[in-house]
């Protein structure tokens, strides 16, 4: 680009007098010709320019030697030359900046995969122990869990919001996908339920490992994520080894023979409806980051109206699902009850059974259902029935240790969902399986008598840890710049 500015100056041998500006140097010479008190100079580019600078001498400027020379007007020409850069391709991968955060993110996943892991652990562990003084109410204790959490979240997220925590734009996010996480996590209630009560002990596990699966395949198809060979293959790996770890000394062979081939699948089915919600509740959080123009949405958000909706649902299949547990829906009072009273540790209680009538497909059979009464109930009931007294010992100190411990990890594991992925928080919760066995494996308090391990424990520990590390392999990034 070519532009041309006018310069002025005057010649002499005598001295001369400058004025300092931004326009090409103006020399004023007085001499005995010359009388003038003060004198304007302006500057008139070919282009365009800032607005006209105008300069004034003192109105009494300093004697100078007389003026004996010749006023001559010169043109410059001032060429500004704007090279253009050769064409190269740069892949900018990270700035400074970005590479500070992307390093503080994975400290943080890795501080948080640490903490999900310890508490997935103790969460097996206190719910297997829960379970001793609560062994004949293992539906009363799930249910509790569903109902009560409901309201331990949203006293939560009422606290946070008068807090300023939770903003009123976190608070408007449409509720629909958390209706849809609500009706998947409840008919996978449903589902594993069914299927569960028809399937062998050790299968249940072993085909709750399709839930990784089921994940990978809905974050491609639904978040359009991307994964490399070394990240399936782990996670591959990882359900595997946790199925040679679970299915260690039991016959794999003839562990599902004489079932119907309807219940495994109806437990698969059942993995791919959770799966389902995980992957939607990472969805959520997507989307709120766009909505909130890159603020995070609360946790407590998530957890609370999710929980809200699968307690709803679940109640609707409450009926349904008390059928399946053997509890005829006109005893569930009763039921619920007496879970109630051992769960308090009240009173004496008498474990007893009674003969009932539910239809099944059309055909009406006889149903035996176990109950933990209190002992005052039991007087009313009609002779003929057998009880024996039973003790809630450890309640309800081991059932609360579990509750808070259950809180914590579905906290821990929804808040790693959050800063990494669905799958990473699948992975932690799926690698603490075989270090719970081995702990239960040991003689524990209100569990005494501990149980050896095979082999096959240690070898599907072992896949287990080589799944995760090449799921961790970090992977090289393209040479796709070149710099001449």
């Amino acid at each position: 680009m070519n532009s041309s500015v006018m310069g002025y100056s005057c010649l002499s041998s005598s001295s001369a007098y400058s004025i300092p500006s931004k326009f090409p140097t103006l020399r004023i010479f007085h001499g005995p010709n010359l009388s003038s008190s003060s004198l304007s100079f302006m500057s008139f580019p070919q282009s365009p320019r800032p607005p006209i600078s105008t300069h004034h001498l003192p109105p009494n400027p300093p004697p100078l030697p007389p003026f004996n020379g010749r006023f001559k007007i010169h043109n410059r020409t001032t060429r500004i030359l704007r090279q253009r850069l050769p064409n190269r391709k740069f892949s900018i991968r990270a700035s400074i900046k970005e590479g500070l955060e992307s390093s503080s993110n994975t400290t943080l996943i890795i501080v948080s995969s640490v903490i999900t892991v310890i508490l997935a652990v103790a969460n097996r562990v206190l719910y297997k122990l829960a379970l001793v003084p609560m062994k004949d109410y293992p539906f009363f204790l799930a249910q509790l869990t569903t109902f009560g959490y409901v309201a331990i979240y949203f006293s939560i997220l009422y606290v946070r919001y008068r807090a300023g925590i939770v903003t009123d734009e976190m608070m408007a996010i449409p509720k629909s996908p958390f209706i849809m996480i609500g009706i998947l996590e409840a008919l996978g209630v449903a589902a594993g339920m069914s299927s569960g009560a028809m399937l062998p002990g050790p299968a249940i596990p072993i085909l709750s490992q399709t839930f990784l699966v089921w994940q990978l395949a809905f974050s491609v198809l639904l978040l359009g994520r991307k994964y490399s060979w070394n990240r399936i293959a782990g996670c591959l790996l990882v359900a595997a080894g946790v199925v040679v770890a679970v299915a260690s000394g039991s016959d794999t062979g003839q562990m599902l023979s004489g079932i119907g081939f309807v219940w495994p699948v109806l437990m698969i089915v059942s993995s791919a409806f959770q799966a389902g919600a995980s992957i939607l509740k990472e969805s959520v959080f997507i989307d709120a980051a766009n909505r909130l123009k890159g603020k995070l949405l609360d946790i407590f958000v998530v957890n609370s109206f999710g929980s809200g909706f699968q307690a709803l649902f679940v109640f609707l299949f409450l009926p349904f699902l008390s059928s399946l547990k053997g509890i005829p829906f006109s005893l569930l009072p009763t039921y619920i009850k007496s879970g109630a009273g051992c769960f308090f540790n009240i009173g004496v209680h008498t474990l007893g059974t009674r003969v009932s009538f539910a239809t099944f497909g059309g055909k009406r059979k006889h149903v035996v259902v176990t109950f933990l009464f209190p002992k005052a109930w039991v007087l009313g009931e009609e002779m003929g029935n057998t009880f024996s007294t039973v003790s809630c010992e450890g309640a309800p100190l081991l059932p609360l240790l579990y509750m808070v411990t259950n809180i914590a990890f579905n906290i821990s594991a929804l808040h790693l969902l959050k800063i990494s992925s669905a799958v990473v928080s699948s992975l932690n919760s799926m690698s603490s399986v075989p270090i719970s066995i081995y702990i239960l494996s040991l003689p524990l308090p209100y569990l005494p008598e501990g149980v050896s391990l095979s082999p096959f424990f240690l070898i599907g520990s072992m896949i287990l840890v080589v799944g995760l590390i090449l799921y961790n392999i970090p992977q090289p990034l393209k040479q796709d710049s070149e710099i001449e």
